[in-house]
């Protein structure tokens, strides 16, 4: 019986990875493709790299799903599938940015151990809070800034966009999914309009490692 409870959660876990994969690179994708044909003709380069970015978002999911469908396949409990961490976050900003969408990647303090679970975390919680800001905000920058405390790592991802999305705790589906990943792990998360200018920001606290 605990076996197959183990396996139910971690094919729950899965099935909401799968989510947030195809949610994240759809949205990627179809921003890039209505702005190829806008740009084809004016600017052949910025409609080429559009196209590149839409192939190499696609290629990237396919990988992804391609491990999680492997797992699935298991009867028994099955292994976790290599997950991104925290450490790809500079790699996701450099993906985001080829929408068009100026991501900008900042860290201070020093660096110290996340539980492998906040590190899956924090990466799934940025790319969740990217793909809104992507979909919803019209923004044409964002900000993604780590902040290394004693005993907590901050993450606040803010753009410059309307600002006219709901606020948590009530929120929409991509938000509530953000607090219950932070939860999860001991943290919480906070999101609403910026206090300093157009736009919109999620902050997040993720507990350290205990040494």
């Amino acid at each position: 019986m605990e076996a197959e409870r183990a396996a139910e959660r971690e094919r729950a876990r899965i099935a909401r990875d799968m989510h947030d994969i195809l949610a994240h690179t759809v949205s990627l994708m179809v921003v890039q493709a209505e702005a190829g044909p806008v740009v084809v003709r004016s600017h052949p380069a910025r409609a080429e790299a559009a196209f590149d970015a839409i192939a190499s978002a696609g290629r990237d999911a396919m990988v992804q799903l391609r491990r999680l469908l492997g797992v699935l396949k298991d009867d028994e409990v099955p292994p976790r599938a290599p997950q991104p961490t925290i450490g790809d976050l500079p790699a996701l900003a450099g993906q985001v940015g080829g929408t068009g969408l100026d991501v900008a990647f900042v860290e201070s303090g020093e660096p110290r151990p996340l539980a492998p679970d906040s590190a899956v975390a924090a990466y799934r919680i940025t790319q969740e809070a990217l793909t809104n800001i992507v979909k919803h905000s019209g923004a044409d920058s964002a900000d993604i800034r780590l902040t290394w405390e004693d005993d907590t790592l901050m993450i606040d991802i803010t753009d410059n966009g309307a600002g006219g999305g709901r606020a948590l705790p009530s929120g929409g589906n991509g938000l509530i999914g953000i607090r219950e990943r932070a939860v999860a792990c001991g943290g919480d998360a906070t999101a609403g309009p910026r206090q300093d200018g157009p736009g919109f920001v999620v902050s997040v606290r993720l507990p350290l490692a205990a040494s």
